[in-house]
């Protein structure tokens, strides 16, 4: 299938919305032939916060939907400072996976891309949150769903796509396209923030990051599964490879 002028420069002009998949779509400024690689994907949303919805096609055969990934950065902004940031197309594979997974054929948005300033302001309040969070590249997605949450929170973590966090008193699911790893946070334990009524407290447990285990060297205190061991040796190759 040939791509015209027009279209390459569209994904030309959409590199940060699409991130490092846009880097396949750019070849040179004529016609070409583009790798029939990908399948035709859907994606059902809706915006907790300002109950805007996406849904329909946002990959074609060809690869991402140029038009599709412009409205889901849209859609996907920080909805606080009305500012929206970049999309990676893996991140809502994975979403969309998770999705389809769990039997479910919609997913609500709680959050997504965050300015520095909006995630400076809810890990002030909110224990959990980040500084240098997937939610700041565009990377990450919070989710809920009507049923099959802890499920698919389980088979996200099979997966082994990104980082899955799991958050059960809270009734959401954090997915992103980051380094492997995953972690439940319980939130029993909640302190009230001086003056302004907001919660925060609690602690995380099941932690897995193999990337920082390898470059530790640091074995964790609990038995790891099949999947974690190899998830580590791939970490440890890794470091290795890169001479650490």
């Amino acid at each position: 299938m040939l791509l015209k002028r027009r279209d390459f420069l569209l994904a030309t002009g959409l590199t940060l919305v699409f991130g490092s998949a846009a880097n396949a779509r750019i070849l040179k400024d004529e016609p070409f032939a583009f790798p029939a690689h990908s399948i035709p994907r859907r994606v059902s949303l809706r915006n907790q916060h300002t109950g805007e919805t996406f849904n329909g096609l946002y990959r074609d055969a060809i690869g991402p939907i140029p038009s599709a990934m412009v409205d889901l950065a849209l859609f996907l902004r920080d909805h606080r400072e009305n500012v929206s940031g970049p999309v990676f197309v893996e991140t809502i594979d994975f979403l969309a996976d998770v999705i389809d997974a769990a039997g479910q054929s919609r997913a609500t948005v709680l959050s997504a891309y965050r300015t520095k300033k909006t995630n400076q302001m809810l890990a002030s309040r909110i224990f959990g949150v980040a500084e240098k969070s997937q939610h700041l590249e565009g990377r990450a997605i919070d989710i809920t769903l009507d049923k099959n949450l802890s499920p698919a929170a389980k088979v996200a973590r099979k997966m082994s796509r990104g980082g899955v966090g799991w958050y059960p008193d809270n009734h959401f699911i954090h997915l992103d396209s980051g380094p492997i790893r995953n972690w439940i946070v319980d939130y029993s334990e909640r302190t009230t923030v001086a003056g302004q009524g907001d919660t925060k407290g609690g602690r995380v447990f099941h932690v897995f990051q193999p990337r920082k285990i390898a470059e530790s060297g640091k074995a964790l205190k609990r038995p790891l599964s099949v999947k974690e061991r190899l998830q580590l040796q791939r970490a440890v190759a890794k470091r290795q490879a890169r001479g650490g």
